[in-house]
């Protein structure tokens, strides 16, 4: 059995379940032990760019209504690893090369390969899609080992929260600073696992331009800011683009120094284990009486203060 991951989300997944011999080629975004150890198979046009979210944001707007992708195959490598199965998503076209751009890419291969499409929407999709992964590569008994153990972490931070009776957070996730995006897919899930509550996401559905003031409105206790792609560093860098808004300061979480920078693949990347990563530290933030950052985690997130510029908690 050979196999390709042609998105980072199934790559994690693969060598969190020992599946790695398995997996012969990744996409040039999948986490550095993979790109270390396998070829890189999926390229970007956009790749080793560095460009503002609003530069990006046209450039992928773009080639969206050109018909266009920004994704393409280096079809040499791909015959010489000749494939059993290939993975790939119609979750984002935006985000990672999609199941048409796969399939044309294919169609000339001596050897034609399976190719299994993960579209997971909420948090339970992710959680199955590494038994459909797990599946295809013939050992499907890893994934509800795997799956076990990240059960009892999130049921962890539930029975908590129910003992202590605690609140709900109302929360706001950006998904996309210039413009603004709310969070969508499973992220909405995670919020909710960790104690909180987004009343301006889309659950299960694509995350969506959201105006300023409507943010305003909404007055959020805790802001978390992690955008698609973005690693703690990168979004420093255009956080000044919320900052300089005329009525950031009047917002409750920034007056109470509830502001969170995050990475965007305990996120926007999801692998099961990464989203759970992910729940752990919201939980954290939102709850910290209860809960403390686990060590893993401590450099993922950065805590912004009005009344000492940047302060890492």
């Amino acid at each position: 059995m050979k196999a390709c991951s042609f998105l980072p989300a199934a790559t994690q997944m693969i060598y969190d379940m020992g599946l790695q011999h398995l997996l012969h080629g990744v996409t040039f975004e999948c986490p550095h032990t993979a790109l270390e150890e396998k070829q890189k198979v999926v390229r970007c046009v956009m790749e080793g760019k560095n460009y503002s979210s609003d530069e990006i944001d046209k450039i992928f707007s773009a080639s969206k209504a050109e018909g266009r992708s920004l994704y393409y195959v280096d079809e040499e490598i791909l015959q010489t690893i000749q494939p059993d199965v290939i993975f790939t998503q119609d979750v984002c076209e935006v985000c990672q090369i999609d199941t048409a751009c796969t399939a044309a890419a294919v169609a000339n291969l001596e050897k034609q390969p399976k190719l299994v499409t993960l579209t997971p929407q909420t948090l339970d999709d992710v959680y199955y899609t590494a038994v459909t992964i797990a599946t295809a590569l013939g050992h499907e008994s890893a994934a509800y080992h795997y799956l076990s153990g990240l059960q009892k972490r999130t049921l962890h931070i539930l029975d908590k929260l129910r003992r202590h009776h605690m609140p709900l957070k109302r929360v706001l996730l950006m998904e996309w600073i210039q413009p603004i995006y709310n969070c969508g897919h499973w992220i909405p899930f995670q919020v909710a696992q960790a104690g909180g509550i987004d009343m301006l996401s889309n659950p299960g559905g694509d995350s969506i331009v959201t105006q300023w003031d409507k943010i305003v409105k909404y007055n959020p206790e805790v802001l978390v800011i992690a955008p698609c792609g973005f690693t703690v560093e990168r979004t420093k860098e255009e956080l000044h683009l919320l900052t300089s808004k005329k009525e950031w300061q009047q917002l409750e979480a920034v007056k109470t120094n509830a502001v969170y920078i995050c990475d965007y693949d305990l996120f926007t990347q999801p692998s099961a284990s990464t989203l759970v990563d992910g729940i752990e530290l919201l939980a954290a933030l939102f709850h910290p009486s209860l809960f403390r950052v686990p060590k893993h985690l401590q450099t993922k997130y950065f805590h912004f203060s009005t009344t000492q510029e940047h302060v890492q908690a």
